[in-house]
């Protein structure tokens, strides 16, 4: 078991080294973003990407103060299915997955099982798995963004 300044030390040395690897990579625009932090521009829509001891998941959270906005985001998010899963691969829909400060979630998510972040060997298919779903979500997200973005306007 790995203390908590070990951990710390860890995910720093992780996401520093994915931060740099991204970097090389321009969006699907030809622009460099920062992919650690997706900017989606979509108010209240987050790009998460979280690891665990047993897989790796890349999320996408949409968590407004009002439960209504976020229905309406969710509903429009379902009609557009079969385009991010026909980019991404299948994809896990929850409405209603947590509550995250007071607010409720709605997450999709696409998860590695049997990855473990505290294995060495298993680092470099972490790091692979989340460029191909950044990659994937970014052309989906640069070809149908204004609709998303008409949403919260």
């Amino acid at each position: 078991m790995l203390s908590k300044e070990e951990r710390k030390e860890r995910n720093t040395m992780f996401w520093d080294a994915f931060r740099k690897e991204m970097r090389k990579t321009p969006s699907s625009t030809g622009r460099n973003i920062d992919w650690i932090n997706y900017p989606s521009q979509v108010k209240d829509v987050y790009i998460r990407m979280e690891t665990s001891g047993n897989k790796a998941c890349f999320c996408i959270d949409i968590q407004p103060k009002n439960d209504g906005i976020r229905a309406i985001i969710y509903e429009q998010m379902t009609e557009l299915k079969r385009l991010l899963e026909s980019e991404m691969g299948e994809a896990t829909w929850n409405e209603f997955d947590r509550v995250f400060t007071g607010r409720n979630v709605s997450r999709i998510s696409w998860c590695k099982e049997d990855l473990n972040f505290y294995q060495d060997e298993d680092l470099s298919e972490i790091r692979a798995f989340f460029k191909e779903k950044l990659i994937s979500f970014d052309r989906f997200y640069q070809e149908y963004k204004d609709i998303l973005l008409a949403l919260v306007q």
